[in-house]
């Protein structure tokens, strides 16, 4: 194989399809964030925490699920308890670990954020598909981050 086709390969283009839409969604979503206050990571974890049975999560566990490192997610869950949108809480059976925990703050703040922000999902994502090609499409990004990123599947979802 020549470097022709290489650069002909349709991996190539399905890949780039993927980074091309994922950079065109955060870019129309974005603003709803920022005018609540919020950093797209921000509402990330915000989400993950609200979906959560009990609305917290062990901080490994939010690292994996927005993928950040260890010092990241400190800095995040820093960021976010000095806006009173989470707390830490100690874990009773591992005094090594602790809970990321969205407060009465947080969820009023995310509550707020949610309606614009599922009204852009659908404008500009979900919408714009047909109901068998977004459930396809769900499938197939469930397969895939599995196998990429196994540790995120700690909900289920």
């Amino acid at each position: 194989m020549d470097a022709t086709d290489l650069f002909d390969d349709p991996r190539l283009t399905t890949i780039g399809l993927l980074y091309e839409a994922h950079d065109g969604l955060i870019a129309k979503l974005e603003p709803t964030w920022k005018a609540n206050g919020l950093s797209g990571l921000d509402a990330n974890a915000l989400m993950r925490l609200s979906r959560s049975p009990g609305r917290r999560l062990r901080m490994t566990d939010l690292a994996a699920q927005t993928n950040l490192s260890t010092s990241g997610i400190t800095r995040l869950v820093d960021r976010l308890q000095r806006g009173g949108f989470v707390r830490r809480e100690a874990d009773p059976g591992d005094r090594r670990s602790s809970y990321a925990v969205l407060t009465a703050a947080g969820a009023t703040r995310l509550a707020r954020v949610l309606p614009a922000y599922l009204e852009g999902v659908e404008q500009w994502f979900t919408g714009l598909l047909a109901r068998d090609q977004l459930d396809d499409l769900v499938a197939g990004l469930r397969i895939i981050r599995d196998a990429v990123n196994p540790e995120a599947t700690a909900l289920g979802e």
